[in-house]
């Protein structure tokens, strides 16, 4: 194995709170509308801006979104807590010199503004795709392809990493090894419908499995 690449809320972050908090906030503010933590999961898939654009009723849908950040910016520190397990484990991933990639559905906007507050070192990773830069949203493959040229490493020689159904499926249609995590107090699929290669529920299991 070259390369390791990981989905980022609920894999490499537990950023959903957050992003649960401000979906919420936002859609109460401006259509009066409660969402569940489910509900809002159901909109996964683009980035943020464009779930708002697609799913708000209200008619002023880019105040909405920079509404969102603000929200998403202001309530990190007090929701998202950093993890010392991943921040190990991607320490000693980068010190073997394996290729380490994120490849997310978020936007580089709120991508940037966890990896700002959490301290997470973008130079760790070696490229880094966000919905804002493909087509097609996981599960479509686009993003895993694409990081694959970035990194310049076969299909064979790499592993993807998440936390979601769509994160598994993406995999699969790439033709990549899968690994199903549900190592962070929050995470996207209990079950999954498409069956990960391997599957980990510590970041500690995820270690020993490398030797």
């Amino acid at each position: 194995m070259k390369a390791f690449l990981f989905d980022f809320d609920g894999t490499l972050a537990n950023t959903l709170p957050v992003a649960y908090y401000a979906f919420q906030q936002v859609f109460d503010m401006y259509d009066g509308k409660e969402l569940t933590n489910e509900d809002v999961r159901n909109m996964f898939g683009p980035p943020e801006p464009e779930i708002i654009r697609e799913n708000l009723q209200h008619q002023d849908k880019e105040e909405a979104i920079e509404r969102f950040l603000l929200i998403y910016e202001q309530n990190h520190e007090e929701l998202v807590k950093q993890n010392q397990d991943i921040t190990d484990m991607l320490n000693m991933l980068q010190e073997r010199k394996y290729k380490l990639a994120i490849i997310t559905g978020k936007s580089r906007a709120t991508l940037d503004i966890s990896l700002k507050k959490l301290q997470m070192d973008e130079a760790c990773f070696d490229s880094i795709i966000t919905g804002d830069d493909v087509e097609e949203a996981k599960p479509h493959p686009e993003g895993i392809l694409k990081t694959l040229r970035d990194l310049k490493v076969e299909k064979s020689e790499a592993m993807f990493i998440g936390d979601s159904n769509a994160d598994m499926e993406a995999g699969k249609r790439a033709g990549l090894i899968t690994a199903g995590v549900q190592w962070l107090p929050e995470f996207q699929s209990s079950k999954f419908s498409v069956e990960p290669d391997q599957m980990y529920q510590k970041v500690s299991e995820f270690v020993e499995s490398l030797g």
